[in-house]
């Protein structure tokens, strides 16, 4: 039994002096594999990224948001909201995204306490090229263990843990 697992059931002992609902054995291990499996997806895709010499996945992730958006302009909090990744200090990431001529922050019609930030075209291209990497990395370390309907059906699960009546 993993070090993560033993922790959660050694929990139950606080859980039920607290008197506060426990998880089941199968819930937990869910839990633990969700995490696992997020981790190592994620790590794989990562490093074929940066053999291909790409930037991490966050700078994709920014990158993809502007260029969906009809005038790839959006504000550090929209992208903030939308990205997939996690982003502590957002402001450091743009920093040296707009340093590699990626992005460029523009002031915010009608308060210029506040910026707008754009894509620029070598980000669009950038973003391009990762995608000939990313994409089918996706389709080796997803697609090429699920079928299709393996994915709808974790694609569902998954959308019902991200709307739950406590998230």
């Amino acid at each position: 039994m993993s070090n993560m697992m033993q922790l959660h059931r050694s929990m139950r002992v606080f859980a039920v002096a607290q008197d506060v609902q426990e998880p089941s054995d199968a819930v937990t291990d869910a839990w633990v594999r969700l995490i696992r499996a997020q981790r190592d997806v994620v790590g794989r895709i990562e490093a074929e990224m940066k053999c291909a010499g790409f930037p991490p996945l966050t700078w994709y992730d920014v990158l993809l948001h502007l260029k969906r958006r009809s005038d790839g302009r959006a504000s550090p909090r929209e992208i903030e909201d939308a990205v997939l990744f996690e982003q502590y200090n957002l402001s450091r990431l743009l920093d040296r995204m707009e340093t590699e001529g990626l992005v460029r922050r523009i002031p915010y019609p009608g308060d210029r306490r506040r910026q707008l930030v754009e894509i620029t075209e070598e980000g669009r291209l950038l973003q391009r090229r990762m995608w000939s990497v990313y994409g089918p990395a996706i389709s080796r370390f997803v697609g090429g263990r699920l079928s299709d309907g393996e994915a709808e059906q974790l694609a569902a699960l998954l959308l019902k843990l991200m709307h739950s009546e406590n998230a």
